[in-house]
């Protein structure tokens, strides 16, 4: 059973391989929002993530003879960069199974600390099971990246940390996948401090835990989809749902428009780069998500920086259209001679910066001497879109917004 003494164990016996992380105050995401936020910066942890602290823990746990034979395990990225960094600082052989679609940076991160990849399957769970194939024909212990005690225990010295920095904290928000950081978390938490709120925070494109902790029972996902794939778990584990329905108050949703956002303020305002499932609890923040009194004081976990860097422009991308820094349209001309040029006094009227164009007068929709603009602007927010929605109509301009 983990309690409070398994997860003080753990911190001793982390102590040599942990980066000491820092929990700072943000000032920007603080007023916006008004309550008193704290960022666990956890994305600047050994390896990138949180996840070093629950893989050393197990791997440190296992007998010799069990770190002789080697280990396995199955992830998206950061538990798998936790075992091999492990693994390796043991002397240890490791396998890591991580879905096909896992990006390139995390890969090679693994590769880079020694272990061995295997790439399998369209989901983590679909790794899983692959690795526990694996596990059982070369004799290897699987490392499970939340289902286990001792990596749950690792998982909840993060919470000693921000309690002995910040005593008198309110709550306590944590992305949620398959449940082991918020569960180490919430019961290290809850017994230094039993009034402390424990919040999850769900992609939703991967929402099982959050469906199954309102309804009470496991309701597992028949598929995921999201930007945050650390979290992106499809079923419902019993170890840490129990733990969650026990301990946790409250858990949000934010969907990937809302994460990119995050993502693009924490760069922005904080200076931080953050992954996908690492933005979660500052996107539930930002978005208005969470039932907390004005002024509360939160300690916000960053878990993760791991994100790929060919995704950050998407992720950019999709964070400047939902804070209406960007705009798209399409815009239908008459194929002549100063059409164009109109669209563009008009935009340049309103001050829209166009960063990109495209013109188009064979698509099928099309009548005949009709063309088709795609631009893309550079905007100054709502109020600002609007101006320009109106300039655009006033001129007899036919768009949609792309």
């Amino acid at each position: 059973m983990v309690d409070l003494s398994v997860i003080q164990a753990a911190q001793s016996r982390l102590k040599p391989v942990l980066a000491e992380t820092p929990f700072a105050f943000g000032p920007f995401i603080s007023e916006r929002s008004g309550l008193n936020v704290y960022f666990k910066k956890e994305n600047l942890q050994n390896t990138g993530s949180f996840k070093l602290r629950g893989a050393f823990n197990k791997i440190a746990s296992l007998a010799n003879s069990d770190r002789e034979n080697g280990v396995i395990a199955a992830s998206a990225g950061n538990h798998a960069q936790g075992v091999a960094y492990s693994a390796r600082r043991f002397g240890c052989k490791s396998f890591i199974v991580m879905p096909e679609a896992t990006p390139l940076l995390k890969v090679n991160g693994v590769k880079n600390l020694g272990g061995e990849v295997i790439l399998y399957g369209a989901n983590y769970d679909e790794a899983y099971a692959r690795a526990l194939e694996i596990a059982k024909l070369q004799n290897l212990t699987f490392i499970h990246p939340f289902a286990d005690e001792a990596v749950i225990a690792g998982q909840g010295t993060i919470a000693l940390e921000m309690l002995a920095e910040k005593p008198d904290l309110d709550a306590i928000i944590a992305p949620i996948g398959g449940g082991g950081l918020i569960a180490g978390a919430a019961i290290a938490a809850k017994a230094i401090k039993p009034d402390i709120k424990i919040i999850g925070v769900n992609a939703a494109g991967a929402n099982a835990m959050r469906s199954s902790f309102y309804a009470k029972k496991a309701i597992n996902s028949s598929s995921v989809r999201t930007i945050a794939d650390g979290i992106a778990v499809r079923d419902v584990d019993d170890m840490t749902f129990e733990i969650a329905l026990k301990y946790v108050d409250e858990i949000a949703e934010v969907d990937d428009e809302e994460i990119a956002n995050a993502i693009l303020f924490l760069i922005e305002n904080q200076k931080l780069v953050v992954e996908g499932a690492g933005a979660v609890g500052a996107a539930a923040i930002l978005h208005n998500k969470l039932s907390l009194k004005n002024g509360a004081k939160v300690g916000v976990i960053l878990s993760g920086g791991n994100i790929d860097v060919t995704m950050i422009n998407v992720i950019i991308e999709k964070g400047l259209l939902k804070s209406y820094r960007k705009m798209k349209l399409i815009v239908t001309l008459i194929d002549k001679p100063g059409s164009l040029q109109a669209l563009s006094k008009a935009l340049s009227a309103e001050r829209a910066n166009i960063v990109q164009i495209g013109f188009d007068r064979t698509a099928a929709a099309l009548a005949y001497g009709d063309a088709y603009v795609s631009v893309s602007l550079e905007t100054k927010g709502a109020e600002h879109q609007e101006q320009i929605r109106k300039r655009l109509k006033s001129e007899g301009f036919i768009y949609e917004e792309a």
